[in-house]
């Protein structure tokens, strides 16, 4: 999927509305009961950039941003202020945020993951775009060295470590990411007399599989 390592402005992002998509197929029963099943194994993120905007040289920025990506043609990274990293929005990151894997002495590649738990419920978000230089990485409590222990692909997300993390050594990880997304328009309307006025044009954006 042709896709830019680049960041749709984060100036502008700030303030956007969106968030996290789940497909859920309800069939009612003759009975009344409900049967429910959902063929994504992953949710998937919406967000409208308009909600940003709030001057014209914002809206001359977007438009720049929108003809370099050619409308819906090529995917770009997103920062998505309300979930952008490993901690809670409140704390610094740190090497101990998020379990990744479980060592087992063959395995040298991990995907970094993002884990979102409610009572006995969890689910694993894989992150495939981290942010350059913000990851960190622990294996049993002790943080290791980027560029010596291991590598970061940021483009994926995936860790390749120098030796196998060993059997059951708990390997943790810290980073911040963005959202793989894409215009989920070709055409973007705006009107100088209504956005002085104080309304913003709309400007979807959906997540995308890599």
């Amino acid at each position: 999927m042709p896709f830019h390592e680049v960041r749709f402005p984060a100036n502008l992002s700030f303030g956007a509305i969106g968030g996290p998509e789940r497909r859920t197929d309800v069939v009612t029963l003759a009975n009344g009961y409900e049967e429910r099943n959902s063929p994504w194994a992953h949710s998937r993120r919406r967000y409208d950039a308009g909600m940003g905007l709030r001057s014209l040289d914002d809206v001359e920025e977007l438009v720049a941003f929108f003809e370099a990506r050619q409308g819906q043609l090529f995917g770009f990274r997103w920062k998505d202020w309300g979930d952008y990293k490993s901690s809670a929005p409140s704390k610094d990151l740190s090497a101990q945020d998020q379990v990744i894997f479980t060592g087992d002495e063959v395995t040298r590649d991990i995907q970094l993951i993002k884990s979102y738990v409610s009572g006995s419920q969890s689910y694993a978000r894989p992150i495939t775009k981290p942010v350059q230089g913000t990851v960190r990485v622990s294996i049993g409590g002790d943080e290791l060295q980027d560029g010596i222990d291991y590598v970061v692909d940021t483009t994926s997300g995936i860790v390749s470590f120098t030796h196998p993390p060993d059997t059951d050594a708990v390997v943790r990880a810290g980073f911040e990411f963005d959202v793989p997304v894409r215009f989920d328009t070709d055409r973007i309307a705006t009107a100088v007399a209504s956005f002085q006025a104080g309304q913003a044009p709309s400007v979807p954006v959906i997540e995308v599989r890599l």
